[in-house]
């Protein structure tokens, strides 16, 4: 940010991570969602060159990987997106010279240039009839940069090198600059690969986004006569590289959080992220915490997501963004409990992520201790749902049932598999996949049997092909131990399982035919009389469903154990149990006579009480009742209109 602050540019504060006044986005997701009306010409600004460190969360829509995360180098839910923008000042040329500076001069980044490749649009229809060439323009200044021409790519078609606001509007190429990790870094074990292998080799770390064209319903487009700028290069990517590792999880943005869950969890810590900390499990396994564990790297990730996204505002609960950082913080407490954890932690990692980051983002001190509760507070919630439930879904996936499936899943994609394990593993490092597959279907096996077959299953095979967990199973987790659907998923995913949802839904609409049958009939009969009269006198406004809030809110009517009857203004004797429908009206016109022998709480007697008690409505005036009823009355004046 100091670079482009010496090149004119304005440095502007992140944004919230919940967009402003854009219905579009579940969560800001990218640097240029706070200029979006400056894009569009909606909104002037006193600057025309800006840059950002923006911090940005995917975890929902078509940005939904959090099964990935974890589990690759590169995915997380919170990551920070650095970039520079031009609202139609400069365009391509020293967009490219300002990127090729930053990223290659010993006096910033000082990347070697060896190690760089550049691509540019390589032409594709961006609509029917209507193609767009190369971009030749974006070519010219790279190679104007020294940069060889055989490290520059032309990239056809829309998916990667080509940007759109949507299915209209602003639009244009895009030039990206990748580096290359070497060969240890190939997710597929290339030696010798040349880019562009999508192998993993080689690491997109900056976008330059062109806004060249306006495109209309048709599809034309029309150049737009200011141009713009939207740059995007991902903080942790760029600390890889920098820091000279190949896994964004080993720089020093995660290294520490790893090290302080690995500390909670195991009760000791780790050495700087790199030593290897073995650790026996309750279940007689061993657990090794270093920076690879994919457990301590969905912990570290997903409380970072988890603490920034409390503190500008986000809430667990069961619907949009609240319902996604629930999502989000389950799994992280999910993969605690791998690790032997039984008690909440996440909220204790989450302190790290302050300290950690709290200058840079001073909003994460200042909430501090809200984010602490809230954190906590769900974490105790979902432990005791999972403390029962876990076990009993994990129990599951041994049952015969489930054996079965995998079974039959081993055995008609046999060939694969072994020509798999063949290829790829060591002979004395394994006892062989054929001898844990007849180990389960003798029926005499262990779960390393069992995990053994799943973990090939699950690397060779596609999704689709993965042995089911029974539907009919999973609901009943979910009916009656209260475990979430996506959780069921998760789980079962990590081990190897797809889910037979249709059978799921099938049981659902059974146990809805069962529940309704039920409620038909002596139900409603015998339901208590005073909830009736209650249903009558009081209706919900509809506006109720479309937002609840705590404002103006009072209490309407008590129900009570049995008491007086203030219309008869005498004690009745009731049935035990029974209960009683009173407005609080009711109650404070009986309170005088329901306590000390037919005086009021304040001490006046039966209906001789002095005017001086009385308030405006004819009420006894005191503030201070006796009596159980009376409680109740002393409970609804505290809250007046307050919250309920």
């Amino acid at each position: 940010m100091r670079f482009f602050e010496s090149k004119g540019h304005r440095r502007v504060r992140s944004s919230s991570l919940v967009p402003h006044g854009d219905a579009t986005l579940l969560f800001t997701n990218a640097g240029m969602n706070q200029f979006k009306d400056v894009f569009l010409g909606l909104e002037k600004r006193d600057y025309n060159r800006a840059t950002t460190a923006q911090k940005c969360v995917r975890a929902g829509g078509k940005h939904n990987d959090l099964e990935n995360v974890g589990f690759t180098k590169r995915h997380h839910t919170f990551f920070e997106m650095m970039g520079n923008f031009s609202f139609g000042d400069y365009f391509k040329k020293e967009a490219i010279a300002y990127a090729w500076e930053l990223v290659t001069s010993p006096e910033w980044y000082g990347i070697a240039k060896d190690r760089l490749y550049a691509t540019v649009f390589g032409g594709a229809e961006v609509s029917p009839g209507n193609t767009l060439g190369v971009d030749e323009e974006a070519k010219k200044f790279w190679l104007e940069q020294n940069v060889p021409a055989d490290r520059i790519f032309e990239i056809p078609g829309l998916k990667d090198n080509f940007w759109a606001m949507g299915d209209t509007g602003p639009c244009g190429p895009c030039s990206e600059i990748f580096y290359d990790m070497g060969p240890a870094a190939s997710e597929e074990g290339h030696p010798d690969c040349k880019f562009p292998c999508d192998c993993g080799r080689y690491v997109e770390i900056w976008n330059l986004v062109f806004m060249q064209f306006n495109r209309d319903a048709g599809g034309t487009l029309a150049a737009l006569p200011k141009p713009c700028v939207d740059t995007g290069m991902g903080l942790e990517r760029v600390a890889a590289v920098l820091q000279g590792v190949i896994s964004n999880y080993e720089t020093d943005l995660f290294v520490p959080l790893i090290d302080k869950a690995t500390e909670i969890i195991s009760g000791r810590p780790l050495q700087q992220g790199l030593e290897v900390l073995q650790v026996a499990l309750p279940s007689g396994e061993i657990a090794q915490f270093d920076v690879y564990n994919p457990s301590l790297r969905v912990i570290a990730d997903h409380t970072r997501a988890a603490t920034f996204l409390i503190s500008d505002g986000v809430h667990p609960s069961n619907e949009g963004r609240g319902y996604v950082l629930r999502k989000i913080m389950r799994r992280a407490i999910y993969h605690g409990r791998l690790l032997g954890r039984q008690e909440p932690f996440m909220y204790k990692v989450a302190e790290a992520v302050q300290e950690r980051m709290g200058k840079a983002y001073p909003e994460l001190p200042e909430s501090a201790e809200g984010v602490r509760q809230a954190i906590l507070i769900e974490e105790e919630k979902f432990v005791r749902t999972i403390s029962t439930a876990l076990p009993k879904l994990e129990g599951e996936f041994l049952s015969a049932e489930s054996i079965a499936k995998v079974i039959q899943v081993a055995r008609r994609h046999f060939k694969k598999l072994v020509e798999r394990e063949e290829s790829e593993i060591e002979p004395e490092q394994f006892l062989g996949f054929e001898y844990h597959l007849k180990n389960l279907e003798s029926g005499i096996f262990d779960k390393l049997d069992l995990n053994f077959v799943l973990s090939l299953t699950k690397d060779v095979l596609p999704r689709a092909a993965w042995p089911l967990f029974p539907g009919q199973t999973a609901f009943r987790l979910y009916d009656t131990f209260g475990l979430p659907k996506d959780f069921i998923e998760d789980v079962c995913r990590d081990n190897g399982f797809g889910v037979d949802w249709s059978s799921f839904d099938q049981a659902m609409i059974e146990q809805r035919t069962k529940a309704r049958a039920s409620w038909k009939g002596g139900a409603k009969e015998g339901a208590n009389s005073a909830y009736a009269k209650l249903a009558e006198t009081f209706k919900t406004e509809p506006d109720f469903y479309f937002g609840t809030t705590a404002k103006d809110a009072r209490i309407e009517a008590i129900f009570r154990s049995a008491g007086v009857s203030p219309a008869a203004g005498a004690e009745q004797k009731e049935p035990a149990g029974s209960r009683r429908y009173e407005s609080v009206n009711e109650l404070k016109a009986g309170a005088h006579r329901r306590s000390r022998g037919g005086r009021c709480g304040c001490g006046a007697a039966g209906a001789d009480y002095s005017q001086s008690h009385r308030d405006a409505s004819g009420e006894c005036g005191a503030t201070e009742y006796s009596g159980d009823a009376c409680e109740a009355i002393r409970f609804a004046e505290r809250t007046g209109p307050s919250a309920l």
